[in-house]
This record gives C-alpha cells, structure tokens and sequence, in this order.
C-alpha cells in the first residue's frame, strides 16, 4: 500500500453559487442576465443543494469519504450593505452540524468568487474600506465557523480573482491566455485575507489561510522562454504562495499545466489528450502545485483543496485522480507535509461562464428532477479513502 498520513482529510469540494441555486443578491447573479453577457447560461436553480445539502453530504459519508468543503454565500448573509441574515447565518450553522451529524470534517471557504451586488457597486476590491468589509463579514461567520470547524479557506484562488478584474474573460479561468492581473486588486485581497486570518484568531484551534490556483507554468525551453516564464509566472501564482508564509495552512487548486514560450503562454499542442475545459489531460499538476507551495511559502502544511477534471468518461477521471494521488505520495515521502485531498468536485455543477456543461462530479445531478447519481469515481474514491491509501 501506498498510505497517507494518519488522520489524512479525503473529502471532496464544492462552492455555493456552483451548486445552491437562486443565489440573487450576488454580483455573479447580475452579470448572468445583464445585456450582452458572455456568460453562456444563468445559475437559476442549480444543483438546488441550498435545500439538498443533506442529501449531497450523505452521499459523500456512505462513500467513504471523511471531509467536505462548501463555500459561505455572502450575499445571503448580507444581502444589502449592514443589513445581515440571521436566517442565513443559522443555515450554514445548520451545515456545519450536519456534516458532524454524518461523520464529515467541514472545510469552510468564507468567499468563492462571489460577492454581495451592493459590494461590487460600491467599488469591489478597489473600494478604500474593502478589506474593512469583509473583515466585518469575517466577523459575521463566527457563529458558524466558530466550534466545530478546523479549517477555514478565507478567499478561494485570489490571484484569479485579481485576473478577472484585470479583465479575464472567465470562460477560460485557468491555463492558457491569461490576462495581466489587477495588481492593486491583488494588494486589496491579500489585506482582505489577513484582516479574515485576525478575525478568525479569535477561535481556539482554528487554522485559516486561502487557496491559489497553482497551474504547473513551465518554459518550453526556446530561448528567451526562461525569462518570460518569471515574468508571467511571478503575478499570477507564485507570488501569492509567497504571500502565503506564515499561514496556518494553504490550499492548493490544480488541473493542469501550461508551457511558457518567448512571447508568453502556449495552447496545448495537437494529439495531446484534453479535458471538456480544453486543459490537457495531466494528473501531475497537483503534485507539482504541492511542491511549488511547499517551496514558496516556507514549509506552510498544504492541502488540496481543489483538483479534477471536466469529463463524461469517468473511467478518466478515476485515471486522473488514481496518477494525481500517487505523485502527492511521492511528495508526501519527499518530506512535504499534506493534509487532505479535496477532489473538484462533489456535484456536477454550474461552471461560471461555461454553464452546466463541463462536467467534474462525482455525482451526476438531473437538472430536471435534481435526483443525484453517484458515478463509479465516487466509490473508487471512498474507497481510497477507507483504506487510506494506494495499492502499488
């Protein structure tokens, strides 16, 4: 056997306007129905896990996994500007006592991306007191992350919030194309993320940090590729691991790689096996993501928050996740200091701009009836998990 650590988080993650359904006081909300959108389809119902949250975690516990990540909705807690739901506050309590009800560790991520409407008209992250307001909403959660929950992820892949805002088109979120990020946004999420890691000091045992979006850059060897793999590499993803030293835990999110040229990023080449996201097919990512965080930040413990793939064929996903597993076991034995591994994603969900069609879960939801099938990959995956390791 190939075993993990003892004690080792197997769980699988999800985030709220991906899976809840109706999530109308979001930013996210407005810019699905506004003219002109690129955003090929709206949320609307989702995977209405708002109200099926119980069904989804039972699922993952009969399978054998121990650990759920779902993400806090802000806007329902502060729909409009001071004005908080205590309804709201007491649901996601609700959550976080079911999961201890089914067996489940929750991993809690206060802000996935989305945000309140009236956060984004009054400015987003480049409003003067944005680090302010969400230290308040910070403050907010703590009756639900405040017993009973060890990990909390303050702000999911910053540095791809900082390309949206820089002007990301967010049909294509990770790898190949990516914009310049938005440097003084960068600046505000990282203030944002240590205000929260303040807050949340405030709870005995609590370990907090946030997660990037580490994507495996490397130079195609042409020369001058070296050089443009620094500058383009540096703003988008190391220098958030950097920013990570200290932390009480950073998340890691992977799925693939991409090859740096002389003029910059490269597309996948020709023949080479993708994903429905147009990634290639490359289940080292997450290792090499590990290993580059465990580097940059100083020995920070990492978890694996996020990684998969967007596939029908679900034998390939068990390929993926199987070869992703045995490379994390070889940094595992390399010294570096793992916690969990969080498979993206529990459901088949609403992926952002490319609507409901990539499909990562380990459960298969009919968008009509919203009956959960759970695939062969679940059960191969809490099997894993039961035996806490690999065979050789």
């Amino acid at each position: 056997m190939l075993t993990f650590p003892d004690g080792f988080l197997w769980g699988a993650a999800t985030a709220a306007h991906q899976i809840e359904g109706n999530n109308i006081n979001s930013n996210w909300w407005v810019h699905e129905h506004e003219a002109g959108t690129n955003i090929v389809e709206p949320s609307g119902d989702a995977m209405d896990s708002y109200h099926r949250y119980r069904e989804d975690m039972q699922l993952l516990a009969d399978a054998g996994l121990n650990t759920y990540r779902f993400s806090i909705e802000w806007a329902r807690i502060e729909p409009e500007r001071g004005i908080v739901s205590r309804a709201e506050v007491d649901h996601y309590r609700r959550m976080v006592d079911t999961a201890h009800e089914l067996g489940l560790n929750p991993v809690v991520t206060l802000m996935h991306f989305t945000v309140p409407r009236w956060f984004e008209r009054d400015g987003f992250w480049r409003a003067k007191d944005a680090a302010d307001l969400f230290a308040r909403y910070t403050e907010l959660t703590l009756p639900i992350v405040g017993e009973g929950v060890e990990h909390v992820c303050t702000i999911n892949e910053p540095n791809i919030a900082a390309m949206l805002a820089g002007g990301e088109d967010a049909a294509n979120l990770v790898a190949y194309g990516l914009p310049n990020p938005d440097l003084f946004v960068a600046d505000a999420l990282l203030e944002s993320h240590k205000r929260s890691r303040e807050v949340l000091s405030q709870v005995s045992g609590l370990k907090s940090g946030w997660t990037i979006a580490t994507q495996a850059f490397r130079s195609n060897g042409e020369p001058g590729s070296d050089e443009m793999l620094r500058e383009y590499g540096y703003p988008r993803d190391d220098w958030y691991l950097e920013q990570s030293a200290g932390d009480d835990f950073l998340g890691v999110q992977a799925y693939t790689r991409t090859f740096i040229g002389p003029k910059g990023p490269l597309p996948v080449e020709d023949g080479v096996e993708t994903t429905l996201t147009g990634w290639e097919f490359y289940p080292p990512a997450a290792a090499e993501g590990m290993r580059s965080a465990w580097e940059l930040s100083g020995g920070v413990p990492i978890m694996i928050t996020e990684n998969g793939i967007a596939t029908s064929d679900d034998t390939r996903r068990i390929d993926y996740t199987d070869g992703a597993l045995r490379e994390l076991h070889a940094c595992i034995q390399d010294g570096i200091q793992l916690e969990g591994y969080l498979h993206w994603s529990a459901l088949d969900n609403y992926e952002w701009a490319s609507g409901f069609r990539p499909t990562f879960g380990l459960i298969a939801v009919d968008r009509e009836t919203f009956v959960r099938t759970p695939k062969p990959s679940l059960a191969w995956l809490g099997n894993v998990a039961k035996a806490n390791g690999l065979t050789e």
